[in-house]
């Protein structure tokens, strides 16, 4: 097998055009990667800027009313990872900033897509684009051909002769193809390395790696698929016409028709059913039995009773402020059902579609490259909720000192003191570790599998029976 292998790369050597594309090839990856990289680097100084001028503005906050400072809010800026710059999934359309305030939880807003000029249905040019449309198609066009090539001059059956078995000859073929997509993928893993080295930890070397792996197991999946329909066909040109209608149907086809299918399985509301629904349960409690006033006056009975005393003016503390903290919780709660049912609405479509891959393996890949990269549903979601946590944390401390702080009932002149602003602690995401996420990623790994395995059993299977033939 290893003297086949080398004649067949002896082969592709001699090729000039075949050594034009890969030249193309390396220096499309190397633009692409740096440029990328660039963009990601630009993104987050610009980022890291704004996020140090929002805390500028808050620090250099006179003496005021917490309750006016909760409504003039703060900012959760989703970071950028290096990484999103082999494959920027859902950031370009989903955004990068979350206005925290009291009263409501906001949506991510500036998403890169609303604010340019040119909208694409692949996005912008990154690795993954390469990776996932381009480079699989080259190897299909290096395939093809390959066996019925040699099956045509004579060459097969001198090799056979020789004592070589055919499925030697097939698994040479085959390697010697996977090696060139392989080393692409290195090429690029070296250029990230390279130029994002002072930003690599362990983290990233692990994505790294399981990127590498990934693509490496797809084209394997495309290039053993090619192999075997030519394999069976023995005619080059319905080899290839059937392999090309399988490569647009699994990018182009059925991602969107999968898609549709999940949304009518797993439907989400309208955003305004979902608003006007929350607006509802804000308003009248969440089963419709507690109206506002209610609330208001047992929450003002237990006050009064917890300090003994008869009148909210007597009070050592500002009701005010109690009463907008216990207002918030409640819209918590709102929040909790209202968008803890939206989430769970998503990660359900997302489950259906992980499961899809059975029938096109594209998605898995997609689904990994995104989750790898840090920008995919997953990882949204994740900030979101840190953002949602923090934003809690921030009105309950600017409540609890309007309430607490000194003021007392009745009192609206009372300032909290900028030194108190200036102790709140700025929100700081923690991006989650490649093994917390691995396993909402088990699906995809285990359909990339399936598929080697069950392609590979096929091309032996297959190789044996016309050996014995």
């Amino acid at each position: 097998m290893k003297t086949i292998l080398l004649n067949e790369w002896r082969g592709f050597y001699r090729n000039k055009l075949f050594l034009i594309i890969i030249l193309f090839f390396s220096l499309s990856l190397f633009l692409t990667t740096t440029l990328s990289i660039s963009q990601s680097k630009k993104q987050i100084n610009s980022q890291i800027e704004a996020k140090e001028h929002i805390r500028n503005q808050w620090d250099s906050m006179d003496s005021s009313n917490p309750h006016k400072a909760a409504h003039f809010g703060s900012y959760a800026f989703k970071p950028i990872n290096i990484l999103s710059s082999l494959d920027e999934g859902v950031n370009s359309v989903t955004g990068n900033v979350l206005r925290l305030e009291g009263h409501v939880q906001n949506d991510v807003i500036f998403s890169e897509n609303s604010q340019s000029l040119l909208i694409s249905k692949f996005g912008k040019l990154k690795p993954s684009l390469l990776f996932q449309f381009i480079i699989p198609l080259f190897l299909i066009f290096l395939t093809f051909n390959n066996y019925i090539k040699d099956k045509e001059s004579g060459r097969l059956k001198l090799i056979l002769v020789q004592g070589a078995s055919l499925k030697d000859v097939l698994f040479s073929k085959l390697y010697s193809i996977w090696i060139i997509g392989i080393s692409l993928l290195f090429f690029t893993m070296l250029i990230q390395l390279t130029f994002s080295f002072g930003d690599i930890d362990f983290d990233i070397l692990y994505r790294l790696l399981f990127v590498f792996l990934c693509y490496s197991l797809y084209y394997f999946i495309i290039i053993n698929l090619t192999l075997l329909l030519s394999f069976i066909f023995n005619n080059a040109t319905a080899s290839l016409s059937i392999m090309i209608i399988i490569w647009i149907m699994w990018t182009v086809f059925l991602p969107k028709i999968i898609g549709n299918a999940v949304e009518n399985i797993s439907p989400l509301p309208t955003r305004v059913d979902f608003n006007n629904s929350m607006s509802y349960d804000r308003s009248k409690g969440i089963d419709g039995h507690n109206p506002t006033g209610i609330r208001r006056q047992e929450l003002e009975d237990k006050i009064l009773s917890e300090y003994n005393v008869a009148k909210i003016e007597d009070l050592p503390i500002n009701f005010t402020g109690v009463l907008m903290q216990a207002d918030e919780e409640y819209g918590n709660k709102v929040w909790d059902k209202h968008f803890g049912n939206l989430y769970d609405q998503l990660k359900s479509q997302k489950k259906y579609y992980q499961l899809s891959g059975f029938i096109n393996p594209f998605s898995s890949l997609q689904n990994i490259s995104m989750g790898l990269s840090g920008s995919d549903m997953f990882h949204h979601l994740d900030f979101l909720s840190q953002a949602e946590n923090y934003r809690r944390f921030l009105i309950k401390q600017l409540n609890d000192e309007y309430a607490f702080g000194g003021s007392v009932s009745g009192d609206r002149s009372w300032k909290a003191s900028k030194e108190f602003f200036q102790s709140i602690e700025d929100f700081n995401y923690n991006f989650p570790s490649f093994f917390s996420f691995l396993n909402k990623y088990l699906i995809d790994v285990f359909v990339l599998f399936f598929w080697f395995f069950m392609l590979l059993y096929l091309l032996v299977s297959k190789s044996r029976k016309m050996t014995i033939l």
